[in-house]
Formats: structure tokens, C-alpha cells, sequence
């Protein structure tokens, strides 16, 4: 049952590591622990925020494409963290869906600053063909074959470009 949702086995093996609530655990190490990962959410946020639309001149957070609350992370391990980024395409048949996921991944491989697991998504109901585009920016070999295009590479490096 765990492994039919994406990231569930990670969360619930991070929940357990944490202990029930009321099972002894220290609120105020739970409380440190939240803080850190909501700074590092933000941390996040602030790396894709300045993204490109491959289409228009505008960032994804101009676009509403990305916004803070898209963004979660929690601790699996000890300074090992779970990012996931649920996205929202301009409009629900966007042919740039799984460009704009593939530019995310590639952003946040090169730019996070700690040891992490990425898992991005299209919010749920917000696109099309969902199911299939998420697979797709989820598959280590098909982002390792798209960056391996020549052309689809360069798309990619102009839209994670930091802004001057």
C-alpha cells in the first residue's frame, strides 16, 4: 500500500524514526526540527523562484507556477532531507509541463546545499495528462536522456539562468 504513493514509504519511515506523538518525544527538539525544515523550504523556494517559463519572459513565481506552499520538506535522516515541490501549469493542457518539472529537478540538483531525495509534482487536478508527466520528471533515465539533447538542454540552461 505504501509504495502506490510516491514518497509515502520515505514519510511514514521518518514518522516512526520521530516517535508517536505523546510517546516521550521531546516537543521542544520537534519544534527545532519543524523550524529547520520550513527554513528549508524557503531555501527552496528561493532557488526556484527565479526560474523561467520556457515560453515567456516571466519566473515561475511571477506566474504563479511555484509558490512558497508548493514547497515541503521533511527530514528522513539525519541531515538527509525529502523535498517535494508540487507545481501548478499555467493552464491545465500546458505542453511545457514536463520542461518546466525537468527545469526544477535540474536547478535543484546543481543548487541545493544539503543532502537530499527530490520529488516533484503537478498539483493534483491541475493538468491533463498529470499521471504521465509526473513520471516522467520522477525517472533518473528519462531527465538523464532529456538533458542529453542538445537543444533541450540549452532550453533548460536558459531558464534556470540566474537573473542579473
Amino acid at each position: 500500500m505504501l509504495s502506490l504513493v510516491p514518497g509515502l514509504g520515505l514519510l511514514w519511515r521518518a514518522w516512526r524514526r520521530r516517535g508517536l506523538p505523546g510517546g516521550g518525544h521531546d516537543p521542544a527538539q520537534a519544534r527545532r526540527q519543524s523550524a529547520m525544515e520550513q527554513e528549508r523550504a524557503l531555501e527552496v523556494y528561493d532557488i526556484i523562484r527565479t526560474i523561467r517559463d520556457p515560453e515567456k519572459p516571466n519566473t515561475l513565481e511571477e506566474l504563479d507556477v511555484v509558490t512558497e506552499s508548493c514547497v515541503e520538506v521533511q527530514e528522513i535522516h539525519e541531515d538527509e532531507f525529502l523535498v517535494t515541490i508540487r507545481f501548478t501549469p499555467t493552464v491545465p493542457h500546458c505542453s511545457l509541463a514536463t520542461l518546466i518539472g525537468l527545469c526544477l529537478r535540474i536547478k535543484l540538483q546543481r543548487c541545493l546545499p544539503f543532502k537530499h531525495k527530490l520529488e516533484i509534482y503537478i498539483s493534483e487536478g491541475m493538468h491533463s495528462t498529470e499521471e504521465d508527466v509526473n513520471r516522467q520528471i520522477n525517472d533518473k533515465e528519462r531527465v538523464a536522456a532529456a538533458m542529453e539533447n542538445p537543444n533541450l538542454r540549452e532550453i533548460v540552461e536558459q531558464c534556470v539562468l540566474e537573473p542579473e
